[in-house]
């Protein structure tokens, strides 16, 4: 059993509260490590050291270039350590190595590009309807971030916000999901590795209500970077908002995935599988709704059902896996419940349904593959984030039926068209109301391209060059050069 504390200003320390918890490896369902418990005085602690840098001594006086190096050097150590971090991250939340090492060896471009991007941010002068007067406009830091990060991508997630925030001349405390912060705590002795200065990044562990809001109503911090589900996310939106706290929430989909009959269909059912069980449909941007043009709906879920059968489902750190497990007992209880439901509600069962009971799953907590036909929009598995392995397949007459029935959400995080017709194409890309729309491919994100959705699927973006400034405020500073005015009742 493995021990991991609290990161805080600098050093490794134990719980105030001397308490710890169990984290679980999901592909045995039995403990490997011990966490840290935190506290209320745990997460004052650590938002106390991070204030005092980004408010005083070398960081609160650095320049951007010196912060853009700083992440490089960050950057570097990640891609050095990519494969044992990535380890680690199976080992604690059951995602395939696969996906995860392509994630820590991808991770790195995040530091590199926020740390060009540091010096870049420019202030302008702006042109007035008044004499004598200068005016221009410049960004500055928040203060401290605090950044809270779900278990189905630990670093990754925690890196979309966390070299943003840096680069911007923030500094961060960081409160990883209970269930996967065994990666989180090992990645900061890298950044304490490439120099950064005591107190820059924290890492305070434990449950939502201990440590989560008594960060979220912390008076010294500034700014809340959130990714999970919509109904913590309302939570620490309300609390936020006592204190009028800057907020980028990233939060729950129930993304269409939509199939013309003019699409390339083979392409089409690997961009239909990759869209949910790729990562075990633990991910926010599951394409968990497959939409299938009425005259090839039956061809194109033969083929579905056919290619799905083949699954290799096992052992995650294994690289030939397809299939891993759920990460946590409480998920995977509630994607078995949401099987049920769909059974109840008349929805047909065509494949999968049933935990993963056999040799290759050992004791994990794992689900089969499972697809539903006969799905109604208006089911709860069709307006309901499963987050697992579960797809439901609805039939749509026509281009208009498509986008009504995509649309009849309370999300709009991500969708997916597949079709030949370029005209199509950018029809349905204006008419889908989601944040990011992919086009005959499902899945693909990029430190350059700005992630995030629509309704209550969150709250502004993450990624891309102008994502800088969601980690800045502007100030306005007005310079008068010429004589005052005589009267001081009269604005000049």
């Amino acid at each position: 059993m493995q021990t991991f504390q609290h990161y805080i200003d600098g050093k490794f320390v134990d719980p105030r509260g001397g308490e710890w918890f169990e984290t679980i490896n999901p592909f045995t369902a039995k403990p490997w490590a011990k966490i840290a418990r935190g506290n209320a005085d745990d997460v004052d602690m650590a938002v106390k050291a991070a204030h005092r840098v980004s408010s005083q001594g070398p960081w609160a006086s650095s320049t951007a270039s010196e912060r853009g190096a700083l992440l490089h050097r960050i950057g570097d150590l990640v891609a050095r350590e990519a494969e044992r971090l990535a380890t680690i991250e199976v080992r604690d939340n059951g995602k395939l190595m696969a996906e995860m090492l392509a994630q820590l060896r991808y991770i790195p471009n995040w530091y590199y590009y926020y740390g060009g991007l540091a010096d870049k941010v420019q202030g302008a002068v702006m042109p007035l309807d008044k004499r004598g007067y200068l005016n221009y406009t410049r960004y500055e830091p928040l203060g401290v971030v605090a950044v809270i990060t779900p278990w189905n991508s630990p670093l990754m997630l925690t890196t979309w916000k966390l070299a943003p925030a840096l680069a911007a001349g923030n500094s961060v405390v960081i409160k990883p999901s209970e269930f996967t912060s065994a990666s989180v705590l090992e990645f900061v002795k890298l950044i304490e590795e490439a120099g950064a200065p005591a107190g820059l990044v924290n890492v305070v562990t434990g449950f939502g209500n201990e440590v989560g809001k008594p960060l979220v109503e912390h008076p010294d911090v500034a700014k809340v970077a959130f990714t999970g589900s919509d109904a913590t996310g309302k939570r620490i939106y309300a609390a936020a908002a006592q204190t009028m706290k800057h907020v980028t929430m990233e939060l729950g989909g129930k993304s269409p995935n939509i199939i013309f009959a003019d699409a390339d269909m083979e392409e089409a059912v690997n961009g239909a599988i990759s869209g949910i069980f790729a990562a075990t449909g633990q991910t926010c941007l599951a394409g968990s709704r497959l939409l299938v043009e009425d005259s090839v709906h039956d061809a194109f879920l033969d083929r579905l059902i056919e290619k799905v059968r083949t699954a290799r489902m096992g052992d995650p750190a294994n690289m030939d896996t397809q299939v891993g497990p759920i990460t946590t007992q409480p998920q995977y209880a509630k994607v078995l419940n949401y099987i049920d439901i769909a059974k109840k509600e008349g929805a047909t069962l065509v494949i999968g349904g049933e935990p993963g009971r056999r040799p290759e799953c050992g004791d994990g907590w794992f689900v089969e593959p499972t697809i539903f036909k006969d799905v109604e929009n208006r089911m709860r598995i069709a307006q309901e984030e499963v987050f697992g392995p579960v797809l439901s397949v609805i039939r749509f007459k026509d281009e208009k039926d498509a986008v009504r029935i995509a649309n009849e959400t309370i999300y709009g995080l991500a969708a997916g068209v597949w079709t030949r017709d370029i005209g199509r194409a950018i029809r349905m890309t204006e008419a889908l109301k989601a944040g990011t729309v992919w086009v005959n491919t499902y899945r693909a994100t990029s430190f350059m391209s700005p992630f995030g959705g629509y309704r209550q699927s969150g709250i502004g973006r993450e990624n891309g060059a102008e994502m800088i400034k969601e980690y800045l405020q502007m100030k306005s500073v007005w310079m008068n050069f010429d004589a005052p005015s005589a009267n001081p009742f009269v604005q000049r």
